[in-house]
């Protein structure tokens, strides 16, 4: 048998009042796992129970740990009628199979209802014995790590990186089953989050057999989604990518603060050294192998002198075919111009990049899920690269069956990857997915970064964060990524190129925009922002084919709109460069959401981006050139006023010697024209450009729409004095970084109320939303000045017709503005960053008396309230703080971490959507966590309606995720993320229902200086 758990029943407490004679619950246990359930004694009349059960045992093979959960249910012992349940808790055993895991999942979980929410604790210990398995056709993955972080983890190598994988899982939704009519909703959400459960498990053990097929054992930059798509059946999908991943001695673990400061990199010996007669290994032949499973980027031994043979079958250059279809064509010669300067000789420089992207072309999707790279990994990024397509999910002949499913995401990736083709790329990092279904219309979309990766890491195959010092020669220059990849002579869009600001040899774009988060290396001039860019367009009602036409009508125009604000943004704030963009198209009956995010930035080796020129349609009207003069002088103050904000200010240099000893005179900028609202073509000698500067970005005013457009940009205000934001991981140009951190979760809903609503209402109560919602961060959040919103993850949603739904994730760091920025910070933690009770923004309640407890949770849920009220314009509101969620009666003793933070002090375990926490180490992994909620509740008026109700749900959400990484031994959580928020309405009957679905990686950390 290869493996054997077991489960042990501690106690109880605070369990609720289920006897209204006695004021006390009889209350007993059901462990359940696969078909097998155990039953503890009845414990009378109490609402602490202390069951000390003997150790249930099930005997279950290893690819039943991976899929199954442990049940764990506690009821109330009724004599003369049913047991009423109290309530459930779902225990995921896989953490445990890892080799490197945690031995015992002990602890004090939270009893889950969906209809009451948190009932009280128990306290359960589950172990697992595995057996050697021998069987060469075992369908289960034990032992392979999976990843939240979008980076290499922090104590490991990557000795090979293999690429994408991905999967998915279809089954029947029980709650379109005919037998929900008649089952009680508790019944009915159990029943669906039990299934979520197992397919989720069934999902991530079918992944891991990709991985073993494959030759690793981890996949990092997981990311799993769920698809609702009513009757035709649920879905769960998983990307990412599978490496080969190896632990790091405690003394060469790298620092967190690699990731602060671009020269803070620490060189380590764990990587595969040159060898001693200075000769760089070079690829094997199996690299040019076209059959068997994708190639990975592999280590060979570095005794290899002579180059590999080169098949002459493989073209390098840009060849045409008649087939449409066919994506195995090499990327355009010239490409690699700008990588890295080796002292190797030039054609074998040229083989080794020909062959690298040979062996990412035979792989079937060369797609990395991965944000965040060593140094240098990245030597050319194209641009990024979507794609969208509307599908009807009737037309689906067996729901059951993926096939379809597949069939559709093939060809959304077949799509990217010839898009990167034509960029030149011969991979996609930063790769994503979505979905929005409404009814039976389902948007499938894809995007990710066009790039060309360097063959040198791919041969060494390892990609530690923080190892930059492993070859003779120097790594590629801070500008080296932005070097276009593209022919010059051939380039698949208009532009205009000018010679990198930094090196002078090759050419960079005037604008760039990335999905990634921005290199380490990079130089950046002033600080970054974040930018976004919001569009409503309403629609006609329609059914089937009609109503996925219009929408296929809809949706490039507004992708162009949306990337047209992106633009004028990014040009009002005198900025060059996009990083960590996200677009989402969200589909409701009758409207269209567009929602994109970015952090703009100045790369110092991109042109300085021109001004912003407006043109009246007809400048001959006195007044109307009065408008366009006042226009333009509010536009000039706001542009001058930015840089001064963000401390924009480039060096200038009008001809440069370059590194070769010729003169480059720095090109002219170049002149566009942005008609976002023009048809006709004819307009364009309308426009007067006769004034002003030849190198600005012209926005021509020819209707009431263009000008509401140009209004809208200077709406826009920055952020307060002292507040930043962006949506990446580390903000652009803030390197000193305190251990103040603070995460939060805010889910907004707006009903519309006006039926005759135009685009441009539409626009403003979506663009007000979202502008309400930062501005309520900045009030919440003001005595933390100065700080920083970092990795602001905005999701919207259109869940029903007349309702629009924000819900926002992000972390607030603090920085040390005394100190200069240009500084490696000092990695000692200041004295005093232990988080005590005093030191905290939101404090939590940490007594003993229950009664006081829940007056404290009660009175806090009011005050949000109506702090929301008085804040929210637009609608209810929920803001659901760390550090100020509402504690159930009992809740704070038990999330009390057992490991602190190298501390005495007792705290309580750490939630963050970065990927480290700033001031300490992490030094171990124990799994991922993944768990999915539902809640339903009848009484929504007497709950706080639907601010109290959310709030409320989002911090029990808090509090089990805490106590399941503390039973862990775990006391963080990282790249912690809430995937999904579907929040369901109906006022009339007092009803709400909302499902949610968190994911992370739980780690132990400890203090920096306890490690020195």
């Amino acid at each position: 048998m290869p493996g054997k758990l077991k489960a042990k029943i501690v106690a109880g407490r605070h369990l609720p009042v289920m006897d209204r004679a006695s004021e006390l619950t009889d209350a007993f246990v059901e462990v359940k796992f696969g078909n097998t359930t155990f039953k503890t004694d009845v414990c009378p009349k109490s609402l602490n129970p202390q069951w000390n059960s003997e150790w249930f045992k099930f005997e279950v093979e290893d690819e039943d740990l991976q899929d199954e959960p442990l049940q764990v249910t506690v009821l109330d012992h009724d004599t003369y009628s049913a047991n009423d349940a109290i309530g459930k808790v779902y225990i995921d055993i896989d953490p445990l199979l890892c080799s490197e895991a945690a031995s015992v999942i002990s602890g004090w979980f939270p009893i889950y209802d969906t209809i009451h929410g948190i009932r009280g604790e128990i306290n359960v210990l589950v172990k697992v014995e595995l057996f050697n398995d021998l069987n060469r056709f075992r369908q289960s993955s034990c032992g392979v790590k999976f990843f939240c972080t979008t980076s290499i983890p922090k104590c490991y190598r990557a000795v090979m990186v293999h690429g994408f994988v991905e999967e998915l899982v279809v089954n029947e939704d029980p709650e379109y089953q005919w037998i929900d009519r008649i089952r009680t909703p508790r019944a009915s959400n159990e029943a669906r989050q039990r299934l979520i459960s197992l397919m989720s498990g069934e999902l991530q053990r079918k992944i891991g057999l990709k991985v073993l097929e494959m030759g690793g054992n981890a996949v990092v930059g997981y990311l799993q989604c769920f698809d609702l798509e009513g009757e035709s059946g649920l879905v769960v999908r998983a990307i990412g990518t599978a490496c080969t991943l190896e632990k790091l001695s405690s003394g060469s673990a790298p620092s967190t603060t690699t990731h602060v400061h671009p020269n803070t990199a620490p060189a380590s010996n764990a990587c595969n050294s040159p060898s001693k007669d200075g000769k760089e290994p070079v690829f094997g032949e199996d690299l040019l192998s076209s059959s068997g499973p994708p190639t990975p980027f592999r280590a060979l031994p570095t005794t290899s002198s002579s180059p590999p043979p080169f098949s002459p079958s493989k073209p390098c250059s840009r060849q045409s075919s008649s087939s449409e279809t066919d994506l195995s064509l090499t990327p355009k010669t010239g490409m690699g111009s700008g990588g890295s300067a080796g002292k190797e000789p030039g054609p074998l420089k040229t083989l080794l990049r020909q062959q690298t992207q040979t062996a990412l072309e035979q792989r079937e999707f060369p797609f990395f899920t991965l944000t965040s790279f060593p140094p240098a990994f990245l030597v050319h990024v194209g641009g990024v690269v979507s794609a969208r397509s509307v599908k009807l999910l009737d037309r689906i002949h067996n729901p059951d069956e993926p096939e379809t499913r597949d069939a559709w995401w093939e060809e959304i990736r077949q799509e990217i990857k010839s898009h990167a083709k034509a960029l030149g790329c011969h991979a996609v990092v930063g790769y994503s997915e979505s979905t929005s279904i409404c009814e039976e219309v389902c948007i499938l979309s894809a995007s990710g970064t066009a790039a060309i990766l360097n063959p040198r890491y791919m041969r060494e195959g390892c990609l530690d964060i923080g190892i930059d010092h492993r070859f003779e020669e120097p790594s590629p220059p801070s500008c080296g990524f932005c070097h276009i990849p593209y022919d010059e002579l051939n380039m698949p869009f208009p532009t205009q190129l000018t010679y990198c600001y930094h090196c002078r040899r090759q050419k960079v774009p005037d604008v760039l925009f990335t999905t990634i988060d921005l290199p380490s290396e990079t130089a950046v001039t002033g600080k970054g922002c974040f930018i976004q860019a919001r569009l409503c367009r309403l629609k006609r009602k329609a059914q089937g084919e009609a109503n996925a036409t219009a929408i296929s009508n809809l949706l490039p125009f507004m992708e162009y709109e949306l990337h047209s604000q992106l633009m004028n943004k990014l040009k009002l704030r005198n900025m060059n460069a996009l990083f960590g963009l996200r677009i989402q198209i969200s589909v409701g009956e009758n409207m269209l959401l567009g929602l994109a995010s970015a952090t703009g930035v100045y790369l110092t080796a991109l042109p300085a981006p021109g001004g912003i020129q407006i043109a009246g349609k007809t400048p001959s009207d006195l007044s109307n050139e009065h408008h366009v003069l006042t226009i333009q002088r509010r536009i000039n103050d706001t542009i001058a006023k930015n840089k001064e904000i963000y401390q924009i200010n480039p060096p200038r240099c009008h001809i440069s010697h370059d590194l070769l000893g010729t003169y480059v005179e720095e090109p002219r900028q170049r002149s566009r024209l942005f008609r976002s609202h023009s048809e006709s073509s004819d307009e364009v000698s309308e426009l007067d450009l006769s004034h002003g500067k030849k190198d600005a970005f012209v926005l021509e005013i020819d209707d009431t729409d263009a000008v509401e457009d140009i209004h809208s940009l200077l709406i826009d205000a920055p952020a307060p004095t002292g507040f930043y934001s962006c949506n990446t991981e580390i903000m652009p140009g803030i390197y000193n970084w305190t251990s103040g951190v603070q995460m939060f979760t805010s889910v907004r809903v707006v009903r519309l109320s006006n039926v005759n609503l135009t685009n441009q209402g539409l626009n403003k109560i979506f663009t007000d939303l979202c502008e309400n919602l930062l501005k309520s961060f900045y009030f919440k959040l003001r005595s933390m000045i100065p700080c920083c919103l970092c990795h602001l993850n905005f999701t919207v949603a259109v869940p029903e017709e007349e309702l629009i739904q924000v819900a926002v994730t992000a972390v607030a760091m603090t920085f040390d503005k005394n100190q200069t920025q240009e500084k490696p910070p000092d990695k000692s933690v200041p004295k005093g960053c232990s988080e005590t009770e005093e030191q905290l923004q939101f404090p939590l309640e940490l007594c003993t008396d229950s009664a006081s407890t829940t007056t404290q949770s009660s009175s806090r849920i009011s005050a949000d309230r109506s702090t929301s009220s008085v804040l929210d314009l637009s609608g209810p509101s929920v803001s659901s703080l760390e550090r100020s969620s509402p504690l159930p009666e009992g809740r704070s003793r038990s999330l009390r971490s057992s490991r602190p933070f190298g501390s005495p002090s007792v705290t309580v375990v750490k939630m963050t959507p970065l990927s480290f926490l700033p001031g300490t180490r992490i030094i171990k992994y124990l799994g991922i966590i993944n768990m999915f909620f539902i809640r339903e509740t009848t009484s929504l008026r007497e709950e706080g309606g639907v601010s109290g109700f959310l709030h409320s749900f989002i911090a029990e959400v808090f509090a089990m995720v805490r106590a399941h990484v503390a039973a862990l031994g775990g006391n963080a959580v990282v790249s912690y993320s809430m995937k999904e928020c579907v929040f369901m309405e109906n006022p009339n009957k007092n009803q709400a229902q909302c499902l949610i679905n968190v994911s992370g990686d739980a780690v132990i950390c400890v203090r920096e200086t306890d490690q020195e």
